[in-house]
């Protein structure tokens, strides 16, 4: 049986660095892909990926990887469960991360959030919902 996944994506938000009881390190964050096809608008949609890395990639993820940060994801797909605070049963899907590569210079993510700021203060008076607008969501903006 095989459970391979490869993903090139951007970060939505900084990565999340925590440690377990016993000390190893574990990083969470959530990787934007676009999809190769177009919608009915002519507009491109993107998946929103939950992944995971432990150890000493965690550590690397947290120290040079942030938000808009262009990365490659090598890993397989875990399913997980547990019991919410309702009492009702809650299941999570994310990519295990085996490796995570740095597809950019931090000068090159610089340059780009830059741009994005600028567009985004340019659009500031701009309806967001408008047609060919994209929206900023963030990991706790999603209800899942």
């Amino acid at each position: 049986m095989m459970n391979r996944t490869i993903l090139v994506g951007r970060l939505t938000a900084d990565p999340q660095l925590r440690y377990t009881p016993s000390g190893v390190a574990v990083a969470t964050f959530t990787l934007a892909v676009n999809r190769n096809f177009s919608n009915q608008q002519g507009e491109r949609e993107a998946d929103f990926i939950n992944c995971v890395v432990w150890r000493k990639p965690a550590e690397n993820v947290s120290n040079f990887l942030k938000k808009g940060s262009l990365a490659g994801v090598d890993g397989r797909i875990q399913t997980r469960n547990y019991e919410g605070q309702d009492g009702k049963r809650v299941y999570v899907t994310e990519v295990l991360a085996e490796s995570v590569q740095f597809l950019e210079t931090r000068n090159q993510t610089n340059n780009q959030l830059n741009q994005q700021n600028n567009n985004q203060s340019n659009r500031q008076f701009e309806d967001p919902f408008a047609p060919g607008n994209q929206i900023d969501i963030r990991d706790d903006d999603l209800p899942f």
